[in-house]
C-alpha cells in the first residue's frame, strides 16, 4: 500500500482528490492500493524535563543543567487519535510519499513521525508551492528521492533540540533568580523571542530617553505662469544639525524678517533628472505581514491565517510561508495561463489585462534568489471570490497587484531640483512630474522598500530656467520640535526581525543575518509576537506594541547572548551546515550542551537586580494584586483569589516607568 503522510486535513483532502483516494475514513482517504492521511502540524514533540527524572519535576537551581543524553519524545496528548491514524498506516505502507509542507519544519513534522513509528520502506517526497490540481499533478510527476531532503530533517531536528536546551534551561535558571529577588512571574527565555523583544525593549527605552529640541522651518509661497508653489528655506551651515534643521531662532526669525521684505525669489539653478522604478517584488510573507499592518491594520497572526486560507481553503494564491520574493524563470511558461485564470476569477480586470506585457521579465524573475518557496503569487486555476470574506479578498487583492505589476511598464517621472536666492538667503524646491503611470495604476501606495525622499514636498512645478524671477506671495515662519521614535507596530516588528543585521557589527554575521533574512522564519515570526504578547512581555496600544515591566526585568536579566541576534547567525551558519553534511545533529548538539552547561554554571550565583512595579490594588476588595497568565495572555489578579476575584489589565495598571540598564556578567559565545 502507497501511503502518502500529508501536513494538514485541508492538504490531504486536495492530495486525495487528484490520486483517486475518494473513500473517507478516519482521519484519512482511501483508494485502491492507497492511503493519504496526515498530521495536524507536529503530532509528536519532544519530551519535557520530568520525563528525564523526578529531580526535574520542581524548578530548582540545583538539578540544572538539564542535558539529555537519550531524547525522548511523546505523542501529543491533543492529537492523539490521530497519531493512532498515521500509525496504523505506516504499519500498512509498502511505500511513503512525504506530502507535508515543502521546508524544514515540514520535513520533521513527517520524518519524526516516521521515526517513532519504525517505518523502514522506500521514501519519496512530493515538492508542493500550490494546492490547486494542476500544481499538485506537476509534482507528483516529479517526485524526489528522499535522500534529497533528509538533511532538511536533521537540520530542523538540531534547531529544535537546541531550543529545548536554552528554553528549559535559562528559564528555569533566571526564573528561579527572579523570585530569589523578588519577581514572582516567569522569565521566559528563547533563543528568537528573546531577541525579538530586546527590540521592543531597546525601542522603548529609546522613546523614554528622547528629548526633543525646537527647530525652525520657513516655507515661501511663490508663483510663476499662473502656478503657485512651495519653496523651502535652507538653513546656512553653523546653525543645524546633523538633519539640516535649524536650531537657533534668531537666525530662522531674520531670515523670515528678510524674505518678508523681498518682492522676488530668482531662480539660481533647476536639474531635472528621469527617474524609473521598476516594480516591486511579489510578496514574500514578511513583506505582506508588514504591507497588511500599515494598510490594513491586520495583526500579523490574521495575516498569516489569511494567507493559509487563500492557499488552502480557496486555492487563489500559492504557499505563504515563503521568504522570498522572486519567481523561478520556468514559471515564465504559466503566465498567460494565470493571467487567464485572473481575468475568469475577476471579469473586470479585463481592460487591464489586456494591456499588460506577458513576455515582460521583471527581476522578480530570478532563479538564483528563488529559495525553498518563490514569492506569493496566484494560482494557475480561477478563484472563487465570493467565498472570500472582506479582509481576505482585500489581501487576495494586494497579492494579485505586485503579480499583475510585474507585466506593466516601469513607473517614470521627471524629478526636478530648483535652487532659489532671495534677500541673500537660499530656498529650494522639489518637484515630481508622471511621465508613465506604469505599474502604479495597480500599486498606487508606495511599496515598503521604495525610498520616500521628498514624498511630502514633490509638487508639479511650472517651467522654471535659470534667471527667472518669481514673485513672492507668503512666507510661513514654523516653530516645530524633533518628535521621538515611534512605538512598533507588529508589522514594522516583523519587519524590524527580518533587518536586524543592521545591529550586528561582525561583518560575517551580518552577512549571515542578511541571507537568512533576519532572526525567526516567516513560519514562526507571527507566532513569536503572539508568544511575547501572551506571556504579558508586549502589550498592545491601539495598534502599537510596548514592552511591559515584565519585558524590561527579563532583558536586564539574560546574559547579552541571549538577547544577541549575532547568537541566532551562528546557529544559522550551523543549521546550514547540518543541511549541507559538513556538520553532524550530533556534534551540534554536543557544542550547544556545552554552552548551555557553561551559561547556567556561570550565572547559577548570580543576584539579579530587578526594579519591581508596584502591585495595583484590587479594584473589588483594596488588596494587593499578583500577575498570573490565562489563556489570553498576563493579567493581574487579587492576591485573595478565590476568595476574591478581581482581576485589571496589565496595561491598566502599569505607570510607564522603565527601568534603566545596568552592567552585566559578559556570557560565553555561541558555539
Amino acid at each position: 500500500m502507497r501511503v502518502v503522510l500529508c501536513e494538514k486535513p485541508s492538504q490531504g483532502k486536495d492530495i486525495a482528490r487528484v490520486l483517486g483516494a475518494t473513500q473517507r475514513g478516519n482521519g484519512c482517504y482511501t483508494g485502491s492500493g492507497l492511503g493519504v492521511t496526515w498530521g495536524i502540524g507536529h503530532l509528536i514533540e519532544t519530551a519535557p524535563p520530568e520525563a528525564y527524572g523526578e529531580q526535574y519535576k520542581r524548578w530548582a537551581l540545583e538539578p540544572l543543567p538539564i542535558i539529555p543524553q537519550h531524547w525522548q519524545v511523546v505523542v501529543k496528548a491533543k492529537t492523539a487519535t490521530q497519531f493512532k491514524v498515521v500509525k496504523q498506516l505506516l504499519a500498512q505502507a509498502t511505500d511513503l510519499v512525504i506530502a507535508t509542507d515543502a521546508d524544514r519544519e515540514g520535513e520533521m513534522i513527517a520524518r519524526e513521525l516516521i521515526d517513532y513509528c519504525g517505518y523502514r520502506g522506500p521514501i519519496q517526497r512530493l515538492w508542493l508551492s500550490a494546492l490547486n490540481d494542476a500544481s499538485i499533478r506537476k509534482a507528483l510527476g516529479a517526485l524526489k528521492p528522499s535522500g534529497e531532503t533528509l538533511p532538511l530533517y536533521y537540520s530542523a531536528l538540531a534547531r529544535s533540540r537546541a531550543d529545548w536546551l536554552i528554553g528549559m534551561n535559562l528559564s528555569r535558571l533566571f526564573t528561579v533568580l527572579g523570585r530569589q529577588a523578588g519577581y514572582s512571574g516567569v522569565l521566559s527565555v528563547g533563543r528568537v523571542q528573546t531577541p525579538t523583544l530586546k527590540l521592543v525593549v531597546d525601542r522603548d527605552r529609546e522613546i523614554a530617553r528622547f528629548v526633543s529640541v525646537p527647530f525652525w522651518t520657513i516655507e515661501v509661497l511663490l508663483a510663476h505662469a499662473g502656478q503657485s508653489f512651495v519653496a523651502n528655506w535652507t538653513p546656512p551651515a553653523g546653525c543645524t544639525d546633523d538633519a539640516g534643521r535649524c536650531l537657533q531662532q534668531p537666525v530662522a526669525q531674520q531670515a523670515d524678517e528678510r524674505m518678508r521684505a523681498a518682492v522676488s525669489a530668482q531662480v539660481v539653478s533647476v536639474e531635472t533628472e528621469r527617474m524609473r522604478e521598476g516594480p516591486p517584488l511579489p510578496f514574500d510573507l514578511g513583506t505582506l505581514q508588514e504591507v497588511c499592518s500599515k494598510q490594513l491594520g491586520l495583526d500579523v497572526q490574521e495575516t498569516l491565517d489569511i494567507a493559509q486560507s487563500l492557499y488552502e481553503t480557496h486555492k487563489a494564491t500559492t504557499y505563504p510561508r515563503s521568504d522570498s520574493g522572486y519567481l523561478p524563470e520556468n514559471m515564465l511558461a504559466e503566465v498567460p495561463t494565470v493571467l487567464d485564470s485572473l481575468v475568469k476569477t475577476d471579469p473586470s480586470l479585463r481592460p487591464l489585462v489586456a494591456k499588460l506585457d506577458p513576455h515582460q521579465r521583471s527581476r522578480a524573475w530570478n532563479d538564483a534568489k528563488v529559495t525553498a518557496h518563490h514569492g506569493i503569487i496566484p494560482t494557475l486555476e480561477p478563484a472563487n471570490l465570493s467565498a472570500l470574506n472582506d479582509k481576505e479578498l482585500a489581501v487576495y487583492r494586494l497579492i494579485r497587484a505586485h503579480y499583475l505589476a510585474q507585466f506593466l511598464p516601469h513607473h517614470e517621472f521627471d524629478r526636478t531640483v530648483a535652487q532659489f536666492a532671495c534677500a541673500g538667503q537660499s530656498l529650494t524646491v522639489v518637484g515630481k512630474q508622471i511621465v508613465v503611470t506604469g505599474w502604479r495604476q495597480v500599486l498606487a501606495a508606495p511599496a515598503p522598500d521604495e525610498p520616500d525622499e521628498d514624498a511630502q514636498r514633490s509638487q508639479v512645478l511650472p517651467a522654471l530656467h535659470a534667471g527667472l524671477s518669481c514673485p513672492i506671495g507668503a512666507v510661513d515662519l514654523k516653530a516645530l520640535k524633533t518628535l521621538p521614535p515611534k512605538p512598533y507596530t507588529q508589522g514594522e516588528l516583523v519587519k524590524a526581525m527580518k533587518g536586524v543585521a543592521r545591529l550586528v557589527t561582525d561583518p560575517r554575521l551580518k552577512q549571515k543575518l542578511k541571507d537568512t533574512t533576519g532572526i525567526g522564519t516567516e513560519a514562526t515570526r507571527a507566532n513569536i509576537i503572539n508568544g511575547l504578547l501572551g506571556r504579558g512581555y508586549l502589550l498592545k496600544k491601539g495598534r502599537a506594541i510596548r514592552a511591559s515591566d515584565a519585558a524590561f526585568t527579563l532583558i536586564d536579566a539574560v546574559p547579552p547572548a541571549i538577547a544577541d541576534p549575532g547568537t541566532t547567525a551562528v546557529w544559522e551558519q550551523a543549521l546550514d551546515m547540518i543541511e549541507a553534511r559538513q556538520m553532524t545533529l550530533d556534534a551540534f548538539i554536543a557544542k550547544q550542551s556545552a554552552w548551555v552547561a557553561q551559561l547556567v554554571q556561570q550565572y547559577r550565583t548570580a543576584t539579579l537586580s530587578i526594579q519591581l512595579p508596584p502591585a495595583p490594588a484590587c479594584p473589588q476588595c483594596g488588596s494587593p494584586m499578583r500577575q498570573r497568565t490565562g489563556k489570553s495572555g498576563a493579567f493581574w489578579s487579587c492576591s485573595r483569589y478565590p476568595d476574591c476575584k478581581g482581576t485589571m489589565a496589565i496595561e491598566s495598571a502599569t505607570g510607564g516607568k522603565r527601568s534603566a540598564p545596568r552592567k552585566r556578567r559578559t556570557a560565553p559565545k555561541a558555539s
